[in-house]
């Protein structure tokens, strides 16, 4: 009498139509979707990520605080950090003879990204670190890079709406000074008008 087999049992054929089948089906959709919604995380913790590096990097060791014009500031550089590369494009575009253009879809793909990011600032903000606040630019100085501490670290919407509205402010304070002291020097030479007469 022949031994039988151990280890595993030959795998049934299983029917296109049976429960089984749509069992397997519904699991391999479940993890394919795992697997989509698990790599689209750790993209967007990258580009976080790389955000956050630039960030880090333009900080002023010695300062403890930013205020929020700083932080335009700083942001405005951020959506220049593409120009050198957008004017090198240009140049090899520019040479006589060439038919096409070269590195037209990373010039596309930098352009987009720029528009984005200058639209998310000029409308509801734009998201940086928070270095406005003392306690969370300590945080965020002592961030080596590493992406599982990424939620330690507070981001803040930054727009510049508050900006120009504070500038108008301002510039308005200055002509509304300018018109008071006008109007006194005219109320000064009237009173000197009058005296003399």
């Amino acid at each position: 009498m022949p031994k039988a087999q151990k280890g595993k049992a030959p795998e049934k054929v299983v029917h296109p139509y049976s429960r089984k089948a749509a069992f397997l089906a519904r699991e391999e959709i479940r993890l394919e979707k795992k697997e989509r919604q698990k790599n689209e995380k750790a993209t967007r913790l990258n580009s976080i990520g790389e955000k956050l590096l630039w960030f880090q990097s333009q900080l002023d060791p010695t300062k403890t605080a930013y205020t929020k014009q700083d932080a335009c500031d700083i942001i405005e550089r951020y959506l220049q950090r593409f120009d050198s590369e957008l004017e090198q494009i240009e140049l090899v575009n520019g040479i006589k003879g060439r038919q096409g253009r070269l590195h037209g879809a990373r010039e596309t793909v930098i352009k987009q990204t720029i528009e984005r990011e200058r639209a998310q600032y000029e409308s509801n903000g734009f998201e940086i670190p928070d270095i406005i606040n003392s306690k969370h630019l300590k945080t965020f100085r002592e961030w080596t890079g590493d992406l599982k501490k990424l939620p330690n670290i507070k981001l803040r919407q930054v727009s510049n709406k508050g900006l120009d509205r504070k500038k108008e402010e301002e510039e308005k304070a200055e002509d509304d000074e300018e018109e008071d002291d006008d109007d006194d020097d005219q109320a000064d030479d009237m009173a000197l008008m009058s005296d003399s007469n």
